[in-house]
């Protein structure tokens, strides 16, 4: 197998698996969600189930995307053309993929630190302070 096949069924194949995970991730999202109703009767929690999961899902086969895009860039003849083509598709679905992280976890991920931090530092200073008062005794 030559060189030029190969990397032309590398991208073919991340393109089939990032499909693949978003149709097989849509599908388990659905019962995961209709499993979490079942179980809590909770509509609000099973949507947001559907949400969380069906979101990772499509951030996981636009990732497998891009890297097929990449690829086939990369392995391609060079020109302008072909490096802005990839630049516009890499920035549209980084801005996707930003947005369907926001959805999932409310807070963009450049405030995610200031979201979880100063927790994060509370509770090592509690355990800091427990640990500290027990070797005292």
């Amino acid at each position: 197998m030559d060189t030029a096949r190969f990397f032309e069924l590398a991208t073919e194949s991340f393109e089939v698996l990032g499909v693949l995970s978003m149709v097989l991730g849509f599908l388990l999202a659905f019962v995961l969600a209709a499993r979490t109703w079942k179980r809590t009767g909770d509509g609000g929690r099973a949507f947001k189930m559907l949400r969380q999961s069906l979101g990772g899902a499509i951030l996981f086969g636009l990732e497998l995307l891009v890297a097929a895009d990449i690829v086939k860039t990369v392995t391609s003849t060079p020109s302008l053309t072909d490096a802005a083509i990839l630049g516009l598709i890499v920035l549209i679905r980084t801005v996707l993929s930003m947005s369907i992280e926001i959805e999932i976890d409310g807070v963009a991920p450049w405030k995610k630190a200031f979201a979880t931090g100063p927790q994060v530092l509370a509770q090592a200073a509690r355990q800091s302070g427990s640990q500290t008062s027990s070797q005292d005794r």
